[in-house]
């Protein structure tokens, strides 16, 4: 399948195939299968924030028992490796300098 540029906004979680619809981080040439698994991933990633959110209102439990932030940092890691692979040079460019690729 044909592949298309998308942006994509990793802090609001947006993917569009128009530039000029919605700030933007990165840029992307995936297909659809491809942005589907991404959207799957910043799905998976907004449940584990809300988790996380919710617990923090329990000052008992410490952040290190936390399993939901565990699986949020995991999520977004998995969002940025997909990011980088499908990623123009420049994408992959920013994302090394972030270091966030195990």
């Amino acid at each position: 399948m044909d592949k298309k540029t998308y942006y994509i906004s990793v802090q609001s979680r947006y993917i569009s195939e128009r530039q000029d619809e919605a700030p933007y981080e990165l840029v992307v040439e995936a297909t659809p299968e491809e942005i589907t698994q991404l959207r799957d991933l910043f799905h998976s990633m907004y449940h584990f924030d809300m988790e996380t959110y919710f617990r923090m209102h329990y000052p008992g439990i410490p952040e290190h028992y936390d399993n939901d932030n565990d699986l949020y940092e995991r999520d977004l890691k998995n969002i940025y490796r997909m990011l980088y692979d499908l990623g123009t040079k420049e994408t992959r460019d920013h994302i090394a300098s972030m270091n966030v690729l195990d």
